[in-house]
């Protein structure tokens, strides 16, 4: 950990990378930008973040999204449904669209994490473990749940002269979500994985 060089952002001086204390920073000696500071529990508390993220997606993807009621009939939509009925109506890459950055990417991230910060919480280093958590980070840019979530109020808002529109509990467990899965991301210091990493060398 020592011999480790980080190079200022600012200015380009080399410097030893020395461990620090929980809130700690580490400035350029030229010209004082931050080179690095240690998150406070930022093992405990990304990995509280994920699981809980993992609560509230199975919560998002199994109870009802929006219910629609016109008189006396009412109908639920999930979000599977949702993509499902996007399939039906001829708009497949939509649909596709709809899974993919709603669905399985935050899935997958969620559980990505999980692979990685339960082993490291315990001490252990898990296979593949440079190779998973690059892809989990590569993944990012395509979890976009708050552009579905906008594209959810709107809808809300057109059908809403309609029909009378009821959230269900889903809708609130998928915003939730959203600030959940953006602080786990927030609060992890990738130093910590790849100082595991390079420890079981």
């Amino acid at each position: 950990m020592t011999n480790s060089l980080i190079a200022c952002h600012e200015c380009d001086l080399l410097h030893k990378i020395q461990p620090l204390p929980e809130g700690g920073a580490a400035r350029c000696v030229r010209c004082d930008a931050l080179l690095y500071y240690q998150k406070k529990d930022s093992l405990d508390r990304t990995l509280a973040l994920t699981i809980a993220g993992l609560v509230l997606f199975i919560v998002a993807n199994t109870f009802p999204f929006l219910a629609m009621k016109s008189g006396s009939i009412v109908r639920e939509t999930t979000l599977i449904t949702g993509v499902k009925g996007l399939y039906q109506q001829g708009m497949e890459s939509l649909a596709l669209l709809v899974f993919l950055t709603s669905i399985l990417v935050p899935f997958v991230q969620i559980a990505g994490m999980l692979y990685v910060l339960v082993p490291l919480k315990f001490k252990r280093v898990p296979r593949n473990l440079a190779l998973v958590y690059r892809f989990i980070r590569s993944l990012q840019p395509w979890g976009m749940m708050e552009v579905f979530m906008l594209g959810i109020l709107v809808s809300y808002v057109k059908l809403g002269k309609m029909a009378k529109i009821i959230p269900g509990l889903a809708i609130y467990s998928f915003v939730v979500l959203i600030f959940v899965l953006a602080g786990a991301a927030a609060s992890l210091d990738p130093r910590i994985v790849w100082n595991r990493l390079g420890e079981s060398w």
